[in-house]
């Protein structure tokens, strides 16, 4: 596949995003989110969604210039109403509210009305972790899953991540959607011609999932984390609900069924229940809990013993969570990063409809 610097991907995108009557500060910063995903080996949420912010900002459905502001405030809480604009900014300004306010009481916390997708959750987290901090960040999403004994799409794949610093090893970080898959393996099935395994989706009707190409269409839903009850569908369930009524019904947000769609070709929701994609961000400074050298050392010490697990044949040993992320981040510092020609050729469509060039592969 081909390869891209990951420094010349984030400028195309930061010229595209100027083209669209983003300010140059705010391009710089979504650009940077953006491509994040993409140099962590998360090519669903990089710049193969690009084009997508392109429609959603042509039609008015994201606001290029938005207002953003605290509606409701305490030392340590916020409410922010990102006023339409696009959640790759909004997102990044309203956890910088965490990091300020955990610097001056311990703990930040800050829940997000009136935005749109965000981009990668980790990407907020490991900034908490830059600062000492451990990071929380989660986000409702487009409706694709349905509740446990349920079949009709109710929640969206609402990821979470929570980052933990370390002293010499790297950082612990949790990032993972509440689904079953991301909708991403569903189109991958798609384009293998692959029946859908029975515990990552169910039908429109109940039982067994129709083909890909119909759950892309709009046919059946994803199950929760889990799949089936009997696999712990339902802990999957409860997590996102937790996610989805904290980005949404303490933000103001829309929520559920309800949380409108992050692209143009899907219909928005009949019902209005609170304004645009909610998020939820926290930062807690830990040395408001123990000393930060001392809590350095213990995780680390944590690391390296689960290191030690015995390992399952065939597999190269127990993962830290967080390791396929940094490692796919030193392939792309070392080779760049690694594009398919699907999304190469949507960014060359991006490129001939803004006029911005779009840099040469490696």
């Amino acid at each position: 596949m081909p390869l891209f610097d990951a420094d010349e991907l984030e400028d195309f995108v930061a010229r595209v995003l100027v083209s669209r009557d983003l300010p140059e500060s705010d391009a710089r910063t979504a650009a940077r989110v953006l491509v994040s995903a993409d140099r962590r080996g998360i090519v669903s949420h990089g710049v193969s969604r690009l084009h997508i912010y392109v429609d959603m900002l042509d039609v008015g459905n994201i606001n290029p210039r938005p207002n953003l502001r605290v509606v409701h405030e305490t030392p340590s809480t916020a409410t922010v109403d990102g006023d339409g604009g696009m959640g790759l900014v909004v997102g990044p300004w309203a956890h910088g509210i965490t990091l300020e306010k955990a610097e001056q009481v311990g703990t930040g916390w800050v829940a997000v009305q009136g935005s749109n997708h965000y981009g990668i959750a980790g990407w907020y987290t490991l900034r908490s972790v830059e600062r000492d901090m451990i990071g929380w960040a989660m986000t409702n999403t487009t409706v694709l899953v349905a509740p446990l004994w349920g079949v009709e799409r109710m929640l969206g794949t609402n990821p979470i991540s929570v980052a933990f610093p370390a002293g010499e090893e790297h950082p612990v970080v949790v990032d993972m959607a509440t689904s079953a898959v991301a909708f991403g393996e569903i189109e991958k099935c798609m384009r293998a011609d692959e029946p859908v395994p029975a515990n990552w989706a169910v039908g429109k009707g109940g039982g067994e999932p129709p083909d890909a190409k119909a759950i892309v269409a709009g046919g059946g839903a994803l199950r929760p984390l889990g799949g089936v009850r009997a696999d712990g569908g339902h802990k999957g369930y409860c997590l996102a609900a937790f996610v989805d009524l904290l980005c949404g019904p303490l933000s103001g947000a829309a929520w559920g069924p309800f949380t409108p769609p992050a692209t143009t070709w899907l219909p928005r929701p009949e019902r209005i229940v609170g304004s645009g994609i909610g998020h939820f961000f926290g930062s807690m400074r830990v040395d408001a809990f123990r000393p930060i050298e001392d809590f350095k050392q213990s995780v680390d010490d944590w690391i390296r013993t689960f290191r030690t697990a015995v390992p399952e044949d065939g597999t190269g040993g127990p993962l830290i969570p967080g390791d396929p992320e940094r490692q796919a981040e030193a392939r792309a510092r070392e080779h760049g990063v690694e594009l398919s020609d699907k999304i190469v050729s949507t960014l060359r469509q991006v490129s001939q409809k803004t006029g911005c060039a779009l840099p040469g592969m490696s």
